[in-house]
Order: structure tokens, then sequence, then C-alpha cells
């Protein structure tokens, strides 16, 4: 009678700490830490998600915006959280692959101190103009601003940004002169280029396309891979002989380094799926966003791969954090 006791204790541990036990998950309440305010994409991308998930698994994932420090602060907090699966961040380009290349300390390692989950997607940058400028496209832009170097002027939603970041490399390859001008948010700069007081902005598509539609900018390319389907007359700057020109303001999900490699399987499938729901889909749609499809080990090696690309290019801008 002892040794069968001791077997069903044995048994009971076994079973207890094995996968089957383990793919409860969840049982209780998620958090998804926002690192920016109310109302922008992250924000938007992480309320869908939550609602979906909730709706799929039966426990409420609830959203908690912690803005600050391009990111950083939001994200430092849920580095140093529980690794539980309990505890999830919007990761993105802006808090992981730049903000940390804009200080000289970091407080986290984007790549080692979280558990990278899965990848939501992300709008293209875009590259327009006020229609009073004489330039009908990049090839005539580029072609003014060599004949005017340091008179055209371009804003951007602030130093360090991927928009700022993405003109930047343009300016480069194109070999032009153009004067940057940061704002503190694109809102702002997109009053401005509306106004005519700046020639041109490098921000989001999802933030420009009211102004574009109205014909208050003249989209001149795009930062994404291929053409989008809501502007096909508007090329991309790959198509037009600026190949490395191309990124999105992609946004993911991630959690604290060690999480469980089952729950993590879990979440990813289940946000994949959700992506692919006929209402995200056309919601994202909307905001200029393909949705992805990349497991958690793909996309962990996606991150890593951001990560090196933009130190270079953030150092290589002399931007530093405001």
């Amino acid at each position: 009678m002892k040794n069968v006791l001791s077997a069903c204790v044995v048994l009971l541990a076994m079973l207890l700490a094995s996968p089957v036990w383990t793919q409860q998950y969840p049982v209780k309440t998620v958090r998804i830490i926002v690192p920016f305010p109310p109302g922008g994409t992250a924000d938007t991308l992480g309320r869908i998600v939550a609602t979906k998930l909730t709706e799929s698994f039966g426990q409420t994932f609830v959203v908690d915006n912690r803005p600050g420090a391009g990111g950083l602060l939001g994200s430092e907090l849920a580095s140093k959280g529980a690794a539980d699966g309990y505890t999830l961040v919007v990761s993105g380009i802006a808090s992981h692959a730049i903000a940390p290349a804009l200080v000289a300390k970091p407080p986290f390692d984007p790549v080692k101190d979280f558990t990278h989950v899965a990848l939501l997607g992300g709008p293209p940058s875009v590259f327009a103009v006020h229609p009073s400028l004489p330039a009908k496209d990049l090839k005539a832009f580029v072609a003014l601003a060599r004949a005017k170097p340091r008179e055209l002027t371009y804003g951007s939603p602030g130093n360090g940004t991927q928009g700022h970041l993405m003109a930047e490399v343009f300016r480069q390859r194109a070999k032009i002169d153009i004067v940057h001008v940061p704002y503190k948010g694109a809102a702002m700069a997109m009053v401005d280029i509306v106004a005519g007081h700046i020639h041109a902005i490098s921000t989001t598509v999802t933030t420009a396309s009211a102004q574009i539609r109205a014909g208050r900018a003249r989209a001149l390319a795009l930062t994404s891979a291929a053409r989008l389907p809501d502007y096909p007359g508007v090329p991309t700057f790959r198509e037009l002989g600026y190949p490395d020109v191309v990124g999105t303001v992609w946004f993911s999900l991630s959690g604290p380094a060690g999480v469980p490699a089952d729950f993590v399987s879990r979440l990813n499938a289940e946000v994949r799926r959700i992506l692919q729901l006929p209402d995200v889909r056309e919601r994202l749609r909307l905001d200029g966003i393909e949705p992805n499809q990349l497991d958690a080990k793909a996309f962990a090696d996606f991150m890593a791969a951001e990560v090196k690309r933009w130190g270079p290019i953030v150092r290589a801008s002399g931007a530093r954090a405001d």
C-alpha cells in the first residue's frame, strides 16, 4: 500500500509539471502593457488583440498604458515581470529596435531580456510633399533638392522615429541635402505640411492617409515592400531604385525572458488566427497594416535582425533621445 501511495504521489507531481498541466494557460487575468499613450497604433493593436484573446480563452486580457521615453519605460516594466505568461507588452520597432540605440545606457537588452511571442504588423511610412511643390514624383523631388541644397525641409514625428530614420536613409542614398524638422508627434507635422510651412513629410501612411486622400498632401513613395492595395498609384522606394528604404512601423507581442515555450506557442497560434479574422483584417487594412504570420521562432529571429539593422542607422543619423 505504501508503494502504491508513493507511486501516486510521483505520478501526480509529474502531471503537475507536465505540458498537459501548463496547457491550461491562461487561468487568470493577463496584463498587456502598452508602452505608449492611448489612441496610437500600438494601443489600437493591443486592444484588438486583448479583446479577441479574451473571447478565445475566456480569461480577461487587459491593456495597461505605461507611456514614456519612446516606449522604454513600459517595456522595462514588462521585462522585469514574472515569466509566467501573465505579463505581456506590445513591443515594436520604436521601443525595441530604435529607442535602445538612442540612449547611452538602455534599461534592457531588447533580445535577451524578452520572450518574443508574435509579430502583429504595422504601417509603412510615406514620403509626401505639399501640393504646391513642383515635384510630381520622387525623381523630380530629388532633382529639385539637388538644385536647391538645404532649401527644402521635411518634417517627421520626432528625432529617431522611424519616419525620420527612413527619410535619412533615403537622403543619404539619393545624395541630397534636405533639412529635417522634428516635431513632437506626427499630428503637428501634418498640420504644418498642409499649411505649407514645410515642403515634405515622412510619417506613417496611417497618419497621412486622410490628407493624402483629400489632396492636401501628395504621396511620392512608400517604404512598404510592395504597393498597398488602397494606394495603387503610389510607388515604393524599392521599385524607384532605393532597395534599402524599406520598413514598417511594426508592433508585436512579447513577455519577460523565460516564458514557458508551450504558453508562447499557444499565444502565437491564437494571435496569428486572430489577425486573419475578416473583421480584424478590414480594421487593419484601413490603417495600411498587413498582418503577419510568423511563428515564434521566426519572429524572434526577425526581432534580432531588426535590432541589428536599426542600431547603425540611428548612430549614423546622430539622433539622440530628446
